[in-house]
């Protein structure tokens, strides 16, 4: 009786266990779990010689948590996210204590923090937006602020080709006649300190062999001491060409910008090579000297009017970056995870959430993609890992093995029955 007792007693922990799977089957990033039992020895009748051994039943001795990754299902909302591969989200609730997820069904609160429904926040790592210098630290993932101020240019970049086939010009360049004592000239859309646009026209000219001049001219309407419908010149530099074609230096002669209604002396740099550290390029991805014609491949410049957050997305990596109203992106902060040596040691603490234990190893905290962490899917959620068809194998077979125990008591009682018949 008491060996059939145990089977049911297991055979009804089991069934608690698939009962828990299949209700979870539609619950966001959950990981069924699986009963493991071992069987219990009641006689050694040879002692340690072996043999001859009466078992007693069974038990369980551990619920295992199958940590195989869900079905990645998308989604239409934003703030969203799923996990493929190993990791964990990191949550920290309002006492402080920290937990562990794989469901990234989150969204924003009034202060503009990234939490779960029931008001844990995202932990991750802030990045400097004008620096994009990522913290060190750990800390709640948010938006401070919905607006960035205005910024006003301080670099612009031209990579164009100059025509080699060009003969020297032998005219001294002038403001008044700049059309037409330049060899080609561009335009691009440039800001003050304060945010306001302005029109910068540069026009270039061939000065000898393998050097070219060029000077950049803005209405004089637009600046402060300026005349209307006249330009003035607010920079101006040299460029030099090895024979081959490449660009051999980059200077800067000149450069100093008083706009109306902003900051005196605004500073701005120009490059023409393939980086602003060396001012040099290598002739393939900067300015080059090529018997083609004169044109402008790219110009950028890095200044702009102040905005407001219209939007954001989140990259594999994990990156949260924000869309603001004046076209510009910038990063805001990285969502971390969490990688443990041994997931099934975690402790569950219900609401899809996991916390360290000694026997899962302390967490390796970091971003996505890195030491063995998983990538961030943005706009997707990870579906629970229940079997479905499984579970329901597994819930008939546990039936049928409840059944069979309790027909090992319901046998014992009828032998028992027959003893105590033998005195009458």
């Amino acid at each position: 009786m008491v060996t059939g007792v145990s089977g049911m007693r297991a055979m009804g922990t089991n069934l608690s266990i698939i009962g828990d799977n299949i209700a979870n089957a539609q619950t966001t990033g959950f990981k069924a779990s699986r009963g493991e039992f071992q069987d219990v020895i009641a006689t050694n009748l040879k002692g340690i010689l072996g043999g001859n051994q009466i078992g007693r039943g069974t038990h369980l001795n551990a619920v295992t948590t199958m940590f195989e990754g869900g079905n990645i299902t998308p989604t239409e909302r934003d703030s969203d996210m799923a996990i493929r591969g190993n990791g964990f989200f990191v949550l920290k609730d309002h006492h402080g204590s920290v937990s562990f997820t794989r469901d990234g069904s989150f969204r924003f609160d009034e202060k503009g923090r990234l939490t779960t429904a029931d008001g844990a926040k995202i932990q991750g790592y802030r990045v400097n937006p004008d620096s994009e210098k990522i913290d060190a630290e750990l800390s709640d993932v948010e938006f401070t602020s919905n607006t960035i101020p205005a910024k006003g240019t301080e670099q612009v970049r031209i990579n164009a080709n100059m025509d080699v086939r060009k003969p020297i010009n032998p005219q001294q360049f002038s403001i008044e006649t700049a059309e037409k004592t330049a060899d080609f000239n561009t335009a691009l859309r440039i800001f003050d300190t304060a945010g306001s646009s302005h029109s910068l026209n540069v026009y270039f000219y061939k000065t000898g062999e393998y050097e070219w001049s060029w000077h950049g001219l803005a209405d004089g309407a637009e600046l402060q001491n300026g005349q209307e419908g006249v330009e003035q010149e607010v920079a101006s530099g040299k460029l030099t060409f090895t024979p081959d074609g490449k660009l051999a230096s980059d200077e800067l002669l000149n450069s100093n910008l008083s706009f109306k209604g902003a900051s005196e002396n605004q500073k701005m740099d120009f490059y023409f090579g393939d980086s602003i550290i060396t001012r040099n390029g290598t002739g393939l991805d900067g300015t080059t000297h090529y018997g083609s014609d004169s044109q402008v491949f790219k110009q950028t410049q890095n200044g702009y009017t102040a905005g407001t957050l219209s939007n954001f997305s989140i990259d594999e990596k994990g990156m949260v970056s924000g869309s603001y109203s004046n076209g510009v992106t910038r990063p805001l902060a990285y969502i971390a995870l969490g990688r443990f040596e041994n997931n099934e040691g975690l402790y569950k603490l219900g609401q899809n959430r996991y916390k360290e234990a000694v026997k899962s190893g302390q967490p390796l905290i970091g971003r996505a993609g890195e030491a063995g962490r998983g990538d961030i899917l943005a706009k997707s959620l990870e579906a629970s890992n229940v079997d479905l068809a499984h579970e329901f194998v597994q819930m008939i077979q546990t039936q049928r093995n409840f059944q069979a125990n309790s027909k090992t008591i319901s046998t014992s009682d009828e032998l028992l029955q027959d003893i105590i018949n033998l005195k009458r």
